[in-house]
């Protein structure tokens, strides 16, 4: 797949992925809620390290810094 996603974006997803699981393991956010968030949060540490966005592509949206040729 084509990356599409810039190093600042990839580390706002690690960074909220990380912290909604130590969230949920300690407790904070609890039951459905924190499974749901938990989820979301293994499809931000994959799509983050990945540096690839599915949701991305049918918006035509690149965060990648661009190069000159």
């Amino acid at each position: 797949m084509k990356k599409n996603m810039g190093s600042v974006d990839q580390m706002v997803r690690i960074i909220v992925a990380i912290t909604i699981a130590i969230l949920f393991f300690m407790g904070i956010i609890p039951g459905t809620l924190g499974i749901v968030l938990l989820i979301i949060a293994g499809v931000f540490l994959i799509t983050g390290f990945a540096r690839t966005c599915p949701l991305y592509m049918p918006f035509g949206i690149n965060t990648c810094a661009k190069k000159d040729k």
